[in-house]
């Protein structure tokens, strides 16, 4: 129901107000100015003020295209700046994929279900077989994301609406309610915006107020689009009238449900308006719809998206607000949080910013039933919105160091999920155990790449989080919920190595390293990650009362030296070039010690050594968004914070971040980046394993940095 414009306030202020404990305490407090420094000391061990810390960052950002997701962690809303998708933005979700038709000739049962045809063990680079470009091309092309639906302001008559007829535009996203409002006015008529995204239904809900809106001469379009690759302002080819279905029904005056068909993809959709809505199908297409108002300055609307029949009634939009109110708030109010502004150092203020938005950006996008793509819910990346399995790590391990762990768990059942897929793609390829995939989407088959089968580093990845999820529920039933993946991961890990019969070394060969720069044997992070993932999933047997695996513990031991030259690792012992011609891509010598926390085989000192060198002379221009946090990370452990501080905020291309708050350090919008920095900040905040008992380790001890934090976990 509409209520003027108090009501967005109003209903916060009932909903969302916080006396901060430190403010009330503050002002009450009557310390003699003798007691300054017990007050101050009183003030450093005060609850951190989250509403004041969280609202600081509000994003304000009146670029009139630029999109701002909304979302719930498993469905997301790109609205602009009029905000809808007036110029621009998809509706995503981690439900939503669609495949299109087989190529003519390739029937289902000629499609390699796990995404390669290589029989045997690994030799080399996936090599698809001549004449296979076409079943190449559309594995790579599908299972894609696909943008359900656009919500447009247009003018009267569905005319659409020119930019230069935006004017006086302020747009701005309370982060503690989780609701974007944005005010402007068209033909000089005052608009209010306000949107936001309903945190346990997939659903986008609007107020819209404006005079133009009474007048008959603003609407408000839904279209639903062909799906599409090309990357456009709004994914999806809205032109195209065939291929797709769209069935209405209309359920009273005031809601119609929608029954969409796309090839073999069905989804359903419903929309509720307030009362004086008027709801019409366009003449122009079957999938256009236009939404109006006359004669009433409000208009409010629910556009809710499901895979399933949408039923009973849809939430009214005061619920709504409540609801979306209360989540944010309970999120911000509970796990970690990390407040600078008592710092000396003036680039408080941008870590700050990119630490807040990067906790809001990871909730709305990579909190889902599935691990997040690459650009998150923002847009459909080059990699159709597949997630890739090395990346997952990114993506949701900081959950568990923010104490917000359930965020990530329904992601991470996709281990679960593909594990049937991991032990067919193992036994196609001759090997023991769960081999993870690589490119994939809901169904686990890996995109066809020419390092899926190389790029070892994605393996023990279900290692570490079942020791995260471990570390926070250590209780056998984690150990239980885990064993098989721990097990079969490790089956894998030790079944791969081939063994040198003169010297009895085993070698990782071949193996393409995280920087991807070619196939080589013994690359160094990937050696120092299966000491620490064999090791584990020994603990992890111990831990359930079974005996140690023999040929694990001898695969353990015998694995090849991590390659050193000069006092420093190096790539490959095959690389003897690493700091001289290899300066660029993701820089795996320093991830032995930093991700990864000491173990056997490891130097200290030469890890130490490792990290000044490739600081002092690595291309952070060539780099990505992630890799600066993992610099972070390794100088924390090796006792350097001033260059761990430093390479969080280094000047480098790869490491900006926008107005939202996203990461730009990859092809596209680079949620990496954001789940990266959160890991490695409160890992030098509260600390690790062996660390050193300062407060906030990972940050100079000389008085630049006030760093207070709670609710945050130690890493590994």
């Amino acid at each position: 129901m509409c209520h003027g414009s108090s009501f967005f306030g109003k209903l916060l202020f009932n909903v969302v107000l916080v006396i901060s404990p430190l403010s009330a305490w503050a002002a009450s407090e009557k310390s003699p100015a003798g007691n300054l420094s017990e007050l101050n000391q009183k003030i450093q061990n005060a609850p951190i003020d989250r509403h004041a810390l969280v609202e600081r960052h509000n994003i304000a950002w009146n670029e009139l295209s630029g999109r701002i997701p909304l979302g719930n962690g498993e469905f997301c809303c790109n609205a602009d700046a009029t905000g809808l998708q007036t110029f621009g933005g998809s509706i995503l979700s981690h439900w939503g994929w669609h495949s299109f038709p087989l190529p003519a000739g390739w029937p289902l049962d000629r499609v390699p279900a796990t995404g390669t045809f290589q029989q045997g063990r690994n030799r080399g680079p996936d090599r698809f077989p001549p004449n296979t470009d076409k079943i190449r091309n559309w594995l790579f092309d599908n299972p894609h994301m696909m943008n359900l639906g656009r919500l447009r302001l247009a003018k009267a008559g569905g005319v659409e609406l020119k930019t230069n007829e935006i004017t006086g535009l302020a747009r701005t996203l309370d982060l503690w309610s989780g609701v974007q409002t944005s005010s402007y006015q068209i033909d000089g008529q005052p608009v209010r915006v306000e949107t936001w995204v309903q945190p346990t239904l997939d659903a986008v809900v609007v107020r819209i107020e404006s005079p133009l809106m009474a007048r008959g001469e603003l609407e408000v379009i839904l279209d639903f689009p062909y799906p599409s690759l090309r990357q456009e302002a709004w994914a999806g080819d809205f032109s195209r009238i065939n291929g797709h279905q769209t069935e209405m029904t209309t359920r009273g005056s005031s809601r119609a449900d929608f029954l969409r068909v796309v090839d073999g993809t069905t989804y359903q959709v419903g929309l509720s308006w307030s009362a004086g809505g008027k709801f019409s199908a366009a003449e122009s297409s079957p999938h256009h719809f236009i939404l109006s108002a006359a004669g009433t300055n409000c208009l409010e609307f629910v556009c809710a998206f499901s895979p399933n029949p949408l039923s009973g009634e849809l939430p009214g939009v005061k619920q709504s607000l409540a609801e979306t109110a209360r989540h944010w708030s309970n999120f911000w109010s509970t796990g970690g949080a990390i407040d600078l502004s008592g710092s000396k150092d003036p680039r408080w203020f941008e870590l700050e910013r990119r630490i807040v938005l990067s906790q809001y950006l990871m909730a709305a996008q990579s909190a889902g039933s599935f691990p997040s793509s690459e650009a998150g819910l923002m847009e459909i990346d080059p990699w159709r919105g597949q997630f890739h399995m090395e990346m997952v790590w990114w993506h949701l391990a900081h959950y568990a160091l923010w104490d917000r762990w359930s965020l990530a768990e329904k992601a991470l059942g996709c281990y679960q999920r593909f594990t049937p897929a991991a032990r067919a793609l193992a036994a196609q390829l001759g090997y023991q155990g769960l081999k993870w995939p690589k490119s994939v989407g809901p169904e686990g088959r890996s995109a066809p790449w020419p390092g899926n089968q190389v790029l070892l580093w994605k393996q023990p990845h279900p290692i570490f989080f079942a020791e995260l999820d471990y570390r926070l529920h250590p209780t056998r039933a984690t150990l239980e919920k885990w064993a098989d993946i721990v097990f079969g991961t490790a089956e894998n890990m030790a079944d791969y190595p081939t063994r040198d019969l003169k010297t009895g070394i085993y070698h990782l060969d071949p193996v393409m390293p995280p920087s991807e720069l070619g196939y080589k044997r013994d690359t160094v992070f990937d050696l120092a990650y299966w000491r620490w993932g064999l090791d584990q999933a020994q603990k992890w047997r111990q831990r359930l009362g079974l005996k140690r695996e023999p040929h694990w513990d001898e695969v353990r031991q015998h694995l090849a030296l991590l390659p050193v030259s000069d006092g420093v690792y190096i790539r490959s012992p095959e690389w003897l070039d690493t700091y001289t011609n290899r300066t660029w891509e993701h820089p795996d010598p320093v991830g032995v010690l930093g991700m990864l926390p000491p173990m056997g085989g490891v130097g200290a000192d030469t890890a130490h050594r490792t990290v000044l060198k490739v600081w002092k002379i690595w291309n952070w221009n060539k780099c990505w968004g992630w890799d600066l946090p993992w610099m972070a990370m390794a100088a924390a452990r090796v006792g350097e914070p001033q260059l761990a501080v430093d390479a969080l905020l280094k000047d480098s291309t790869r490491n900006q971040f926008d107005q939202r708050g996203v990461n730009n350090g990859g092809p596209c919008p680079y949620l990496p980046g954001n789940g990266g920095l959160l890991y490695a900040v409160a890992m030098m905040a509260a600390g690790w394993d062996g660390g050193p008992t300062s407060p906030a380790p990972g940050f100079p001890a000389d008085g630049s940095w006030t760093v207070k934090w709670e609710g945050l976990k130690k890493a590994p």
